[in-house]
């Protein structure tokens, strides 16, 4: 199967907890207690599901292809005191980044950002009591007991929503694929036609010897009115929404469009998307500059957008030093604030 195929992103869940054991309702009858009392054990209780963020994890295909998970029912109490097993857990393994959502109700029941974040999402039924729990001073051959009480059943809708430092943005073919690919160890397909990114992809990059060590999202690319579910990227721009910083490529070689008005482009769709999302920190770079013409469509991007531009070409390598220290001289800026604070 093609590995575009098993990217998922959304995925429906049934999950169905397991029911309590039934209480028991027994009397000693051994040789020599002839008023052997009440011994009835308790049920045991439930199976849950739990969902567990997995940081091994990249996308919800495998939750897609078994969309039904149930927990084993306890075990119901037995005779001489002896109390029913408790049904073990049902754990599902979800990427980091997966909201969960509850279909009927439609509100968030858990954000698992965090490695190793967990959530029941479907709680296992109580075991019922035996009757030798309601034995009492003036009962003393209770034969009342208890059922085990019905496990939870939810359906639930799953998000995945990726977990990085800085998100690529650009129109097709702008050069986020090739970038990702040399500074990090991705290895996206590319291609020299559009939409050959066809899911997120992710990276860690080493900004210095001594520096952090960034995540880098590459979403396919925007088109106008992406933000309406043309192209691809309406489907995955959802994914820039837990980015710190935007980085804009915008390829200035001699058979793009034009430079100034492809950054304006993905701006309004960024804004159309959500105002939010626009007003992200963002840093700006000329990608495939690699003749004095790409240069100079390069100096006339940034006169348009009033901040200066990275100068980038993955074919010589050209501008990567230079933009791993500025990600993470932004990145620790950002961050100095919320550190101070604490």
């Amino acid at each position: 199967m093609p590995a575009d195929s098993m990217f998922r992103d959304e995925a429906m869940l049934v999950a169905n907890a397991g029911k309590g054991g039934d209480g028991c309702c027994s009397f000693a009858r051994e040789k020599f207690r002839p008023l052997g009392g009440p011994d009835g054990g308790d049920g045991g209780d439930g199976g849950s599901v739990v969902l567990t963020a997995d940081g091994h994890e990249s996308s919800l295909f495998s939750v897609s292809r078994s969309s039904r998970v149930s927990a084993r029912d306890g075990e119901p109490g037995g005779s001489s005191n002896c109390a029913g097993r408790k049904a073990p857990d049902v754990r599902v393994a979800v990427p980091v980044g997966t909201l969960v959502f509850d279909r009927a109700r439609h509100n968030l029941l858990a954000d698992l950002s965090v490695p190793g974040a967990s959530v029941v999402v479907a709680q296992g039924g109580r075991g019922g009591r035996g009757n030798a729990r309601f034995a009492t001073s003036t009962d003393q051959a209770p034969r009342r007991f208890e059922r085990g009480t019905p496990g939870e059943q939810r359906e639930l809708r799953l998000e995945l929503r990726l977990v990085a430092d800085v998100g690529l943005v650009g129109l097709p073919n702008a050069g986020k694929s090739t970038l990702l690919s040399v500074l990090t160890a991705a290895r996206p397909k590319i291609a020299a036609y559009p939409f050959t990114t066809l899911h997120p992809h992710l990276g860690m990059l080493e900004t210095l010897p001594d520096g952090p060590v960034l995540v880098l999202a590459d979403i396919p690319g925007l088109i106008a009115g992406a933000h309406t579910g043309k192209g691809l990227g309406h489907q995955f721009l959802r994914h820039l929404a837990r980015t710190r910083l935007l980085l804009h490529l915008v390829d200035c070689s001699a058979l793009a469009p034009d430079p100034a008005a492809a950054w304006s482009a993905v701006r309004a769709e960024l804004a159309a998307y959500s105002p939010e999302l626009a007003a992200r920190p963002s840093l700006v770079a000329a990608t495939k500059v690699e003749d004095e013409d790409a240069e100079r469509r390069a100096a006339d991007l940034e006169k348009a957008t009033e901040q200066p531009v990275l100068r980038l070409s993955a074919v010589t390598r050209r501008g990567l030093d230079e933009l791993r220290r500025r990600l993470a001289g932004e990145l620790r800026e950002r961050s100095a604030p919320a550190a101070a604070s604490q």
